[in-house]
């Protein structure tokens, strides 16, 4: 299982999207990478967000996993991509 990414209490909402999408680039483990693509597809369903997606080109991330192998990070990306675009 994934482990939380380590941020300080007080960056606040940006900064917890930047460890997230720090950790997705940087972790090798498929387990983790849908732990934080999931966690990312949370985020994107309040519209409260989406200024700080697009700022963290998250959106760009989501394409990037339709190219993946892992069926579940493409699922992931698909569901996701078109809340995003809304």
């Amino acid at each position: 299982m994934a482990q939380k990414p380590k941020v300080d209490p007080h960056v606040g909402r940006l900064g917890y999207l930047q460890a997230l999408v720090t950790e997705f680039q940087e972790t090798k483990s498929q387990d983790a990478k849908e732990q934080v693509l999931a966690n990312l597809a949370n985020f994107a369903y309040d519209p409260g967000n989406y200024q700080y997606l697009r700022q963290l080109q998250v959106l760009d991330l989501f394409l990037d996993s339709l190219s993946e192998e892992n069926e579940t990070l493409v699922e992931f990306a698909i569901d996701t991509y078109g809340t995003c675009t809304v």
